[in-house]
This record gives structure tokens, sequence and C-alpha cells, in this order.
């Protein structure tokens, strides 16, 4: 195999012979749709992360990772004549043209450039939503909850199946109620270890309050994962300063008791509040 001046096609001519049965690499070689998609999904929160951290380097590497499990998905299914690279990538722009009437008006690249009706992103969205309804070709199930995809994440299908139950009247109308219901399930997850149930009850309680608590988020329009992961850097940033504090006071941390490490948690908070960017540099 030769190399090519297209950086995408030396991409895929790489995964190539690494998937070549003969010559190739064993682990690749062992590998399904299904064996590499938790690599993906660790991926696409690396992604984030990178966003998250503001370093185009970082970003653009992750980047590229998560490229890579398109390419090898690609490969996997090509191997088996069921589609490849090239079919993906049509797909995709067959559907951006047909989503964007406003902006493609005739459903091609040609008709780009014309003047479009629609004003705001508000506007499209709900474009998107009727567009999407007349592409929905499979069978309908029955059921309210039925059109929640299964292959996303806990918390997006949570918030998913609450908007759908929501469609029929099954819904709150504000954040209160719902901010009431994570206090209820905080209570119960109490009680339930407070009397030493199993442990799978106590997970039960665990997952209710869980599920409540995307309640809240959906009320407030915020991605509940996006709201965690931020909240992860910012305990590693603070707690980065916890181990700095230790590690000039010359003791170890077996010689600190909670509460004195607790004094170092909240001079932790004050620094980054006084310099945010600590919290946000890699």
């Amino acid at each position: 195999m030769k190399e090519s001046a297209d950086p995408l096609e030396n991409l895929r001519t790489i995964m190539a012979c690494l998937r070549h049965k003969e010559y190739g690499c064993p682990w690749d070689l062992e590998q399904t749709p299904k064996s590499i998609a938790p690599y993906t999904i660790e991926e696409a929160y690396e992604v984030v992360d990178a966003i998250e951290g503001g370093s185009i380097d970082h970003l653009k590497e992750e980047l590229g990772d998560l490229l890579l499990q398109v390419v090898f998905y690609c490969q996997m299914a090509e191997e088996k004549n069921q589609f490849t690279l090239n079919d993906v990538a049509e797909g995709i722009s067959e559907k951006l043209l047909r989503r964007h009437p406003h902006v493609f008006p005739n459903g091609d690249i040609d008709s780009f450039g014309q003047v479009s009706a629609i004003q705001s992103a508000q506007e499209v969205e709900k474009v998107w939503e009727k567009i999407k309804k007349t592409e929905n070709v499979k069978p309908k199930k029955e059921g309210v909850l039925s059109g929640v995809e299964r292959g996303i994440s806990p918390m997006k299908r949570a918030i998913k199946m609450q908007k759908a139950a929501g469609t029929v009247g099954f819904d709150w109308k504000d954040v209160a109620p719902a901010l009431g219901k994570v206090e209820e399930e905080t209570n119960e997850l109490k009680e339930a270890i407070d009397k030493s149930e199993p442990s799978e009850k106590i997970e039960e309680e665990f997952g209710d309050l869980l599920f409540a608590s995307m309640n809240v988020a959906r009320f407030l329009k915020f991605d509940p994962e996006m709201a965690l992961i931020r909240a992860n850097r910012k305990f590693e940033a603070r707690f980065k300063l916890i181990e700095k504090h230790v590690a000039a006071s010359g003791k170890g941390w077996d010689d600190f008791s909670l509460k004195e490490l607790d004094v170092f948690w909240e001079k932790a908070k004050l620094e980054l509040y006084q310099t945010p960017s600590l919290g946000l540099t890699e």
C-alpha cells in the first residue's frame, strides 16, 4: 500500500493495514464494533474535556482519536461489504442538505447563497423537528417512550424519557416540584441507609435520586453531563491546590486530620475564586 497526499486517505490505508489478516495487528484484528464502542464513548468525553480545558493542541489530538474511531468502524464494515467511509460521508451530507432548506433551498450545494427566511436558532429547531418526522420510515412501536433511543448515555435517556412523558401531560409546570422530588428522593435514600436496607434497595433509591436530578437539569435547560464534567474539573483543580499545601507543609497526608484538610480545601476555593484560570488550564 502506498502513501497518499491526502491525510484522510492515509488514515484509511493505515487502518486497513492494521486490520490486514496476514500482516496486521493482532489486537486490531480481534476488535468488533461492539468491543470498541466503549472506547468511542471515552474518546467523545475526552474531546469535551479538551474543549473545557481550552487547549487547541489537546483538542486537535482528541479529535484525531475520535476520527480514528469512525475510520475503525468503517473499515470493519467495509470488510463485510456493508458500507464504507465514503458512504457514511455521503449519508451525513445528504442529511445536512435535507435538514437545512433555509440554507440549501433546492437540497443541493449549488442552491447555497439564497436569502434565508429563518432568522433564529429556535425557528431552525422547529424546522428540524418537522423534517425529522417525515424521515421516520421505521414502523412505530406502541407507547409514549418507544421513540426514546437506547444507545445514548443514561443521563440523556432519562431527560428524553421525561420530555416524552411531558408530551402527554405527565410533567410538572416548573422546576419547584422537581426540586421537591430531589429532596424527597434524598430522604428516601437516607432512610434506606439508616435502616441498613439491602445494597440493591439502596442502589435503587440512589438511582431514583439521580433520575429526579435529571428532571431539575431539564427544567433549568442545561446539560447534566456538561455540569458534571465541569464539577469534576473544579474538584480536580481544588484538590491539586490541596496537594500543593500539603507538600509545602513538609508533612504527609497522614499527619493531617480531615478537619485540617478541609481548611486547605477552603483556601483552594478562595484561590480559585481569585484566580479562575487555575481551574481552567491543564
